[in-house]
């Protein structure tokens, strides 16, 4: 074992234990996109995705209208989205003035009799500082674990791709526990706003809540009581990073 490894708190880590069985690798982005899909399609209690962003193109479109279809089938299901707030509220860089996404959220909101919330997480008072880098898709007991972002490319819907890990896990503590994060530590913050509903608070506005929500998330962590210490077998550890701290 690497002398850092056995410096580090790696080894530490209450995690959750896996087998075989519950871990999935998919081959590639197209994959990824068509199992995000089925997944939303099949949901019957949760749904909550965080990504950077959710893109106003076709396979954007394509996510937030699976969501809003698993919504009028089942009014039951909890769907939470959470973007990065300052990403959402602009264009793309070099495509001149645009709305941003934050403005079609809010058009998909009016056109739909069903509620798909999408929620604005500030990291930051400005972008250039930092933007939200959670990672992992939670529906019902499965997490999609995948640093992709939700648009054309990063979803393989055309000829261009980028590539990414793509790992799912079925694992109800761990699906639990990062539900627990995105709820209480996130939504749950004073600075954390819709975006798909009209005249968002400005981040100047924010700016007490947004440092508030920045300290709170230096101590947070994800919930493992219901995991165990390192035994020698495959198991997963979720952490928290915020600039130099992670938990």
């Amino acid at each position: 074992m690497p002398s850092f490894f056995k410096r580090s708190l790696l080894p530490k880590l209450r995690g959750f234990p896996l087998t075989p069985e519950a871990l999935e690798v998919l081959s590639g982005a197209d994959a990824y996109r068509r199992c995000l899909l089925e997944k939303i399609a099949q949901a019957t209690q949760r749904i909550y995705i965080v990504a950077l962003y959710l893109q106003q193109d076709e396979a954007g479109q394509e996510i937030y209208d699976a969501l809003h279809a698993a919504k009028a089938a089942r009014p039951q299901l909890d769907i939470v989205v959470m973007v990065d707030w300052l990403r959402a509220q602009r264009g793309l860089i070099g495509a001149g003035k645009q709305p941003g996404n934050s403005a079609w959220y809010q058009a998909m909101t009016q056109r739909h009799g069903t509620e798909v919330p999408v929620y604005g997480v500030p990291v930051q008072t400005r972008e250039l500082f930092g933007v939200l880098h959670l990672k992992g898709f939670v529906i019902d007991d499965t997490v999609l674990y995948s640093g992709a972002s939700l648009n054309n490319v990063y979803l393989h819907k055309f000829d261009k791709y980028r590539f990414d890990r793509y790992h799912l896990i079925h694992d109800k503590p761990l699906a639990d526990s990062m539900q627990h994060l995105v709820e209480h530590g996130l939504v749950a913050s004073k600075a954390v706003h819709r975006l798909d509903l009209p005249n968002p608070p400005t981040t100047r506005s924010l700016r007490n809540d947004i440092g508030d929500l920045r300290s709170r998330l230096k101590h947070a962590a994800y919930d493992t009581t219901a995991g165990q210490l390192p035994t020698g077998i495959c198991r997963s550890a979720p952490c928290l990073g915020l600039a130099r701290t992670t938990r």
